[in-house]
C-alpha cells in the first residue's frame, strides 16, 4: 500500500488538533510548523476535512481549526476516506467491483482481504489513539511482530 503525503499530512494535522490541550482552535501556521507540512497544502487537506465535517474552523483572531467530534471518536480510516476516497481500490474501482477470468479469477478475493487488513488497523486507531501514543493492543501486536517490520 502507498500512503500518499495527503493522507499522511491529514492524519498528522489530526493528531496535532487532537493533541491541543487548551482547546482552543489553532492556527492553520501553528499546526503546519508542528508538522513540517507546506502550510498552502495544509489548508486544502483542512478544507477537505472541514467539508467531511472532521474538523470546523472559526474566523477572526481567536480563530483557527479544531475538531468537529471528540477525537475518540474519529478514525484514521474516516480521515484518510475524507481526502484520499475509498481505502482501497483497484483502477479506481471497488475491489468487489473487480473481476478477473483465468488463473486470476480469485484475485478479487485477495483485493478484498487487502482491503479487510487495512480496515482492521485504521478502523481501530483513532486521532486520540494516536495524539497520546497509546495505540490499541490490536495494532500492538502486529508492530511487535518482527516480521512486521522486514522491509521483503
Amino acid at each position: 500500500m502507498r500512503i500518499s503525503a495527503k493522507a499522511d499530512y491529514a492524519v498528522r494535522a489530526m493528531a496535532e488538533l487532537a493533541a491541543s490541550r487548551d482547546g482552543r482552535p489553532m492556527k492553520g501556521d501553528q499546526i503546519a510548523q508542528a508538522q513540517a507540512i507546506p502550510l498552502k497544502f495544509l489548508l486544502n487537506i483542512l478544507s477537505e476535512l472541514k467539508h467531511a465535517r472532521i474538523v470546523r474552523s472559526q474566523r477572526g483572531a481567536d480563530g483557527g481549526f479544531q475538531l468537529a467530534r471528540p477525537a475518540a471518536e474519529i478514525t484514521l480510516a474516516e480521515v484518510i476516506r475524507a481526502v484520499e476516497g475509498p481505502l482501497a481500490s483497484v483502477h479506481e474501482v471497488r475491489p468487489e467491483e473487480v473481476t478477473y477470468q483465468g488463473a486470476a479469477e480469485s484475485l478479487r478475493d485477495v483485493w478484498i482481504a487487502v482491503r479487510a487488513n487495512l480496515r482492521a488497523v485504521l478502523e481501530a486507531v483513532t486521532v486520540a489513539d494516536l495524539a497520546s501514543g497509546s495505540l490499541p493492543a490490536s495494532v500492538k501486536a502486529i508492530v511487535s511482530d518482527p516480521e512486521a517490520w522486514a522491509t521483503h
